[in-house]
């Protein structure tokens, strides 16, 4: 189970570093040029970093703590934190009618709750 759990944790890391990335590096007019990103509209181009930061963190937070076996911890924090920014992605796509991308985030919740409660439970480090 252990090997199911850095898969997964791998892709959401992979997933949200890019995503976080093209967030922090474009800007709000580049984002919104992106079908894809109508929601950044409602969003200052400081909040859109924010975001981008978090998750770029968080992918961040998912992997390396892990890999390098110092302050594990932040494992399933980071996973935690993730599945908080997909809440607000989830209920952001609903507000808009983006049921697509708001079922496309309800899977990423999952996936990040799933890794949290792996380990913090059974496959804590």
């Amino acid at each position: 189970m252990n090997a199911v759990v850095w898969v997964v944790t791998g892709l959401l890391a992979a997933l949200f570093l890019l995503a976080g990335t093209m967030k922090v590096a474009k800007s709000k007019e580049q984002l919104l040029a992106d079908p894809r990103m109508g929601w950044a509209e409602a969003y200052s181009p400081g909040m859109l970093t924010l975001i981008g930061a978090a998750e770029v963190l968080g992918a961040l937070g998912l992997v390396l703590p892990g890999a390098l076996d110092v302050a594990t911890w932040l494992v399933p924090a980071a996973a935690i934190g993730l599945a908080v920014i997909m809440v607000g992605a989830v209920l952001t796509h609903l507000r808009r009618g983006e049921v697509q991308s708001a079922v496309l985030n309800a899977v990423l919740l999952a996936l990040a709750v799933f890794v949290a409660v792996e380990r913090l439970g059974p496959q804590a480090f």
